[in-house]
């Protein structure tokens, strides 16, 4: 990376900076889910905010490589890290995943919300996940298939991928990869009012065949 901060840096090291906690410090509900048959590996985490998820995989026995573009929430996790007492299993890096990612071949690769200001090139960023997955290993990519009910101010020509859309936009070799799981799911949210909300999202799972 450049010693130039970019504009995604910038956002998200303000936003983490304005208060000790910005989500909820539990790991994704649809990363709990899909992990359960897979046999603990190497994880890389591509966005891993505070580390939830990141400190829930090397509970369970992951060795994980978790990125961020934001050094304030890295440093953040690393401490929770430490807390949980899992901190010789993660190593937190710092990347803006636009232009570099972590080295390496994980047996998961996880895109959990991977949303952010500006032009992100997702697409991009999760090509180069997908190619970052080792013979046998899985790539999961977890999003938003529309806004919260909350939010209303919102752009209407914004567009959340579909599961089927996300898939076909990694422009996989065919006969490589084999689908494990396209859906949409609900989840409850707390909103900015403290009120419960459902909220759906979406999931592709994938396994890179041996």
């Amino acid at each position: 990376m450049t010693n130039t901060p970019t504009a995604d840096e910038e956002y998200w090291d303000a936003r983490y900076g304005k208060d000790d906690q910005v989500w909820s410090g539990n790991p994704n509900v649809a990363l709990v889910r899909e992990t359960a048959d897979l046999a603990p590996g190497r994880a890389l985490e591509l966005g891993c905010g505070e580390g939830a998820d990141a400190v829930w995989l090397a509970e369970q026995g992951w060795q994980v490589t978790a990125a961020d573009v934001s050094g304030t929430v890295l440093d953040r996790a690393a401490r929770r890290a430490a807390e949980a007492g899992v901190a010789d299993r993660v190593d937190w890096q710092r990347h803006d995943l636009g232009s570099t990612m972590p080295e390496g071949l994980f047996d998961l690769v996880s895109a959990q919300f991977l949303y952010s200001v500006g032009d992100v090139p997702r697409e991009q960023i999760l090509r180069r996940a997908a190619a970052a997955v080792a013979p046998g290993g899985v790539l999961l990519v977890v999003g938003h298939a529309g806004f919260p009910d909350w939010e209303h101010d919102h752009d209407p020509d914004t567009h959340f991928p579909t599961p089927h859309e996300v898939l076909a936009s990694l422009e996989l070799p065919d006969g490589q990869w084999e689908v494990l799981h396209t859906d949409e799911h609900e989840r409850v949210q707390t909103g900015p009012d403290g009120q419960p909300s459902t909220r759906t999202d979406n999931t592709l799972k994938i396994r890179r065949l041996p």
